[in-house]
């Protein structure tokens, strides 16, 4: 507590904002949001980075040979019929930048991962003067390729989107999805025949906050029994109010007649000087409504902070998920858990709100894992060109310094902007790996060659090094790690049921990237797919797994939402490195029971119902030889 103290202190703003000791800290404590400038909230401009072919590192730096780790098997898989397209190519205002998530659920619970792309609109479209563009649900077909169902589904939300979140709301064992809009959000039942219906309006929370011309701008989502009851609550975020008869066009009424400028360049306004959205949080109700509690728990952001990705995660290690706010050019949220139905506001007190020089930056994505295998989850935000990557390093209390500069992570990322982001093992040698996908928001830095940066970027990946540090690894052309897009949301699982962990990442105004992993190494792996019991959701959100193996201990949990406007894969995955045998699995359910299983092998996935053990086992995508049963446990 001390070094956040003084840390604060030393930028002023100990003696104005810190709460007295022993008190609460509440949305009063926190200081007004920003004077309305304009613009993003990022660094002093850096040195142009280029590459030995003068090329801007953020579309060139590739290697020729080197380890393959990724391949882009997007068209292959049938992915790239379909492609994003969110309002104009010139990029004139905000809506219009920030584009949308992915979500990875088995919506038909045949066993495979399928893929939901949440697509972005027109102005045209929204007026009626054209077809407007659809989201689209891919059917895994278990043969490395996918099927367009998006119709048949019910799921084309031809609203203008943001992002998703995957969760089993009504705990009836099939996955449900959240999908929020520029508008009225969605709220997608799963029928249990392949199709969805969309009971927003019915269960309380489509959001139609609007008034006349203007909308409110809905971005991250995430489920989490916030309160223990065994069913899923979900909060919202709010990002900007937009105004379609007033719009942030530079030098209009709507941004106070400013000039919106990047480097000298006149450029989209915003999301400083717009303003904010308050954001939401609904408790269930049991019967398959829910009730606006976001007030009288304490996170409704009355500052108006302009929130894009979140998160329920434990970050303190109580049992109980807490909830993250990534906000944009303003101070992150922290809300601590009180267990009483209510939170603590732990922003500036737990390090979370800013980077460790005390500002505020372009916060996009989160990425939640123990990378250090302590125990201890830890939080990397994604943010703007001109600032580091936020490693927000956990000492299990739930405090946090900014550790991206002994990370190895911090002046790497500088010009690049990143948006979805995620741990994973990509080489199943049990330490978490990270990988971000990036992309610019302003068109007008391909004019500008000189300043080393560029408007479509690739995405980077670190290797953990086993000591608290991260190594690039190198992108080789012609594999995944050398492509060049606009990355926005992007979301983590495996996809192909062989233990090793892909990406599908939705490009603004393109086609996505499902990125294959083909790494090289034979390691050990397992997976789990856990199933809540009656005092805990069934999709058992908000669980932890610790799994030692090989000497080794690590943390793995059951999330909703994330990354950057996303969900990843539910399953909890494990790298095992060399170790062929899985000495101690300890699961934390939701509903605070803890349970202790045997594996039996490794290379499977298992599914774990919670009081009964191993309830089901999967070899290669298919049902192991020895089913369910004593012969399983």
């Amino acid at each position: 507590m001390q070094h956040v103290r003084r840390r604060l202190c030393g930028l002023l703003i100990c003696a104005l904002f810190l709460p007295a000791a022993g008190r609460a800290q509440s949305p009063a404590d926190l200081p007004a949001p920003p004077p309305p400038q304009q613009g993003m909230a990022t660094g002093e401009r850096q040195r142009a980075q280029f590459d030995d072919q003068h090329r801007p590192i953020t579309a060139g730096g590739t290697v020729k040979a080197g380890p393959v780790v990724f391949q882009n098997v997007a068209a292959q898989a049938g992915l790239t019929a379909w492609r994003n397209r969110t309002g104009s190519a010139e990029k004139r205002v905000i809506i219009e930048a920030k584009g949308s998530g992915v979500c990875l659920l088995d919506y038909d619970r045949d066993g495979w991962l399928d893929i939901y792309l949440v697509n972005g609109s027109t102005f045209d479209a929204l007026a009626g003067k054209a077809t407007p563009p659809h989201a689209a649900l891919f059917h895994n077909n278990h043969d490395g390729t996918f099927t367009d169902v998006t119709e048949k589904a019910g799921v084309a939300n031809d609203r203008w989107g943001l992002g998703c979140a995957v969760g089993d709301y009504d705990n009836d064992g099939w996955p449900d999805l959240y999908v929020t809009n520029l508008g009225k959000n969605r709220l997608y039942h799963n029928n249990r025949n392949g199709t969805f219906t969309d009971v927003a309006e019915k269960a309380g929370v489509a959001l139609d906050e609007g008034s006349g011309s203007v909308v409110v701008d809905h971005t991250g989502a995430t489920f989490g029994d916030y309160d223990g009851d065994g069913r899923l609550d979900l909060f919202v975020g709010g990002y900007i109010q937009y105004d379609f008869e007033n719009p942030p066009l530079t030098g209009t009424k709507a941004v106070q007649n400013s000039a919106c400028q990047y480097r000298g360049e006149n450029i989209m306004c915003g999301p400083r000087g717009l303003k904010g959205a308050g954001d939401h949080l609904f408790h269930s109700n049991g019967d398959g409504t829910f009730t606006d509690v976001s007030v009288k728990a304490g996170v409704s952001d009355p500052n108006g902070y302009y929130a894009l990705g979140a998160l329920f995660v434990d970050v303190n290690g109580d049992g109980r998920p807490d909830l993250v706010v990534a906000n944009d050019s303003t101070p992150n949220y922290l809300y601590i858990n009180r267990g009483d139905g209510t939170f603590d506001n732990q922003s500036y007190m737990s390090g979370y709100a800013l980077n460790g020089e005390g500002r505020e930056v372009s916060n996009m994505g989160i990425a939640a894992g123990d990378y250090e295998n302590n125990g201890h989850m830890d939080l990397v935000n994604t943010d703007f060109s001109d600032d580091s990557t936020v490693v927000f390093h956990n000492d299990g209390s739930g405090e946090f310094d900014d550790a991206s500069a002994r990370t190895g992570l911090g002046g790497r990322s500088g010009p690049f902007v990143g948006f979805g982001d995620g741990f994973l093992d990509y080489d199943n040698d049990g330490w978490k790996d990270l990988l971000i996908a990036n992309g610019h928001v302003y068109p007008q830095v391909d004019e500008h060659p000189g300043w080393g940066m560029s408007y479509a970027q690739r995405p980077l990946l670190y290797h953990n090094q086993r000591n608290g540090t991260f190594a690039p690894v190198p992108a080789v052309e012609g594999t995944g790690l050398a492509e060049v897009c606009v990355g926005r949301g992007a979301a983590f699982g495996d996809l192909f049921n062989d233990g090793k962990i892909d990406v599908v990442i939705n490009n603004l105004d393109g086609v996505p990237l499902l990125l294959r992993n083909v790494n090289p190494d034979h390691n050990h792996w397992v997976e789990l797919n856990l199933v809540g019991g009656p005092k805990s959701p069934r999709d058992a959100v908000g669980a932890t797994v610790y799994l030692t193996a090989g000497g080794m201990r690590q943390r793995g949990d059951v999330l909703s939402g994330g990354s950057y406007l996303s969900s990843n894969d539910m399953r909890v995955h494990f790298g095992l490195g060399a170790a062929a045998k899985i000495d101690a699995v300890e699961i934390h359910w939701p509903s605070r029971a803890t349970e202790t299983v045997k594996l039996p092998a490794v290379n499977r996935i298992y599914t774990i119902t919670e009081g009964k053990g191993i309830t089901g086992a999967l070899c290669g995508g298919k049902r192991c030889a020895a089913q369910a049963g004593a012969s399983l446990r």
